[in-house]
């Protein structure tokens, strides 16, 4: 079945610092090289599409963020009448060292976290409602590569191929972390995720640039980096089988 997704183009760099060097784990296009669309320079902003569609239907948008905040950063930025109107954001990021994972790409810092901690820091203490899908449940539910073969999915199996090539090198193990993929299934499943609530900051400088604060003492200080921020929900536990039964019933249809 061929469905028509549009693309549209994000920020060219990070909020405040220096552009990276970009990530290869996901292939050249972030989806494992599977696809043979070309890039066009003539594609629209997806910062001003994000605006636009809060916009035309307030209270209906959720947002799904499986990479860098800095287009959901420079939406609100741009436009800060929309933050009320967006029904819900979901994204995947951070780490809070529940289960000692304090980060991936360096010792504090989770990646999506670390490639723009300044706009990370913006969303986690705007008023938008967020649900933070961290490294702390991502790392629970694996599958395995075989699993992955037995699906009989052409084009998710060239998506996986980097990601699947990069954990048996690095790692050791034949198989991933279904990181991204726990947006949905909060959304499909949300009975399945055990959340907290805290007020979030990101740390933008120094040796732990990019780490993820939660609030963790209740005892009022005279510096509290919390002070008026809204709680947001972060997933801290989830049942790994029911989520892992649930993506493979999706994709055995």
């Amino acid at each position: 079945m061929a469905i028509e997704v549009p693309v549209y183009r994000g920020c060219s760099r990070p909020l405040a610092q220096a552009p990276s060097a970009p990530a290869r784990l996901h292939g050249e296009d972030g989806l494992g090289d599977a696809f043979d669309n070309p890039f066009s320079d003539e594609a629209p902003g997806a910062v001003q599409f994000i605006i636009d569609s809060v916009r035309a239907s307030p209270g209906e948008i959720t947002l799904v963020a499986i990479g860098p905040l800095t287009n959901i950063a420079s939406a609100i930025n741009q436009a800060p009448d929309i933050i009320p109107l967006v029904k819900e954001l979901v994204m995947m990021g951070g780490a809070f060292g529940t289960d000692g994972h304090s980060g991936n790409v360096t010792p504090f810092s989770e990646f999506n976290i670390w490639k723009d901690p300044h706009a990370a820091d913006q969303v986690l203490s705007s008023t938008l409602p967020i649900v933070v899908i961290p490294l702390d449940v991502t790392h629970n539910v694996l599958i395995h590569s075989d699993e992955v073969d037995r699906l009989h999915q052409p084009v998710l199996h060239a998506i996986c191929r980097p990601y699947l090539a990069y954990s048996l090198e690095k790692e050791g193990f034949s198989g991933m972390a279904l990181h991204d993929t726990l947006t949905i299934s909060w959304l499909c499943l949300p009975d399945a995720f055990t959340l907290v609530e805290s007020p979030l900051r990101v740390i933008t400088e120094g040796i732990a640039c990019g780490q993820t604060v939660r609030q963790l003492s209740a005892l009022a200080s005279r510096h509290d980096p919390f002070r008026n921020l809204p709680r947001q929900r972060i997933a801290l536990g989830v049942d790994a089988e029911a989520v892992r039964k649930h993506f493979f019933q999706l994709l055995s249809r």
